[in-house]
């Protein structure tokens, strides 16, 4: 469903072209998983990025279910990626002034359907907030909020579930909940998930882990 091949990105400078990502390639079937370890500065997050849309690779091609976004049209794009793409980041980056509910429905806004509300409410129950729909983030501990982003993140279906850090701003106790949520909707839902982290805990969980390191992406 995901098929990462020969990907290279460098970005210019003023000293020349400051690669990256060079050469990475990988293939994820519906319903696997890929933890990418790495340092601070290794690309990780630039990875998540060009898997989702967001930049474009200096070479190379990402496809999901056969399609190239980098050859859509940006409004076909943003299309594309809001319904087949979902990004948990280490921040909520949840709407303070919306609730709870409303954040959730937040990516449905593009073309609103009558079942939405309810996916999102069925969503908001399976992390344990269904009492909580009228709540704003403020309101919220953090694990919580997280839960709220994971929602939002799948609440179109999406086959693509990108996490950055997702238990990075977390404490213990709250990080192995939001983990155990994300890797139980992960299964259930039957999405391709890359998943970048720092925490030994989390990385052990998954299956496939990679180090990315010098651009290069290896066995971990």
């Amino acid at each position: 469903m995901l098929a990462v091949r020969d990907l290279v990105k460098s970005y210019p400078t003023a000293r020349g072209p400051l690669p990256i990502l060079d050469g990475v390639s990988f293939t994820l079937a519906a319903g696997e998983s890929l933890c990418v370890i790495g340092p601070s500065g290794s690309g990780k997050s630039t990875l998540l990025n060009l898997l989702g849309g967001l930049e474009p690779p200096t070479s190379g091609t990402v496809t999901l279910e056969g399609r190239d976004p980098q050859q859509m049209k940006e409004a076909e794009l943003a299309a594309f990626r809001n319904r087949a793409v979902g990004f948990v980041f280490q921040e909520h980056c949840l709407l303070p002034q919306c609730s709870v509910l409303e954040n959730v429905l937040v990516p449905t806004l593009v073309a609103p359907r009558a079942d939405h509300e309810a996916r999102a409410r069925t969503l908001l129950g399976r992390v344990g907030l269904a009492e909580r729909l009228d709540h704003r983030p403020a309101e919220l501990s953090g694990g919580e909020r997280q839960r709220v982003a994971l929602a939002r993140a799948l609440v179109l279906g999406p086959r693509l579930l990108l996490c950055d850090e997702p238990t990075g701003n977390l404490d213990a106790a709250s990080a192995g909940a939001v983990a155990d949520l994300l890797l139980e909707l992960h299964a259930q839902e039957q999405t391709v998930l890359v998943l970048v982290t720092h925490s030994a805990e989390l990385a052990a969980r998954l299956p496939q882990r990679r180090r990315l390191a010098a651009g290069v992406l290896e066995p971990a």
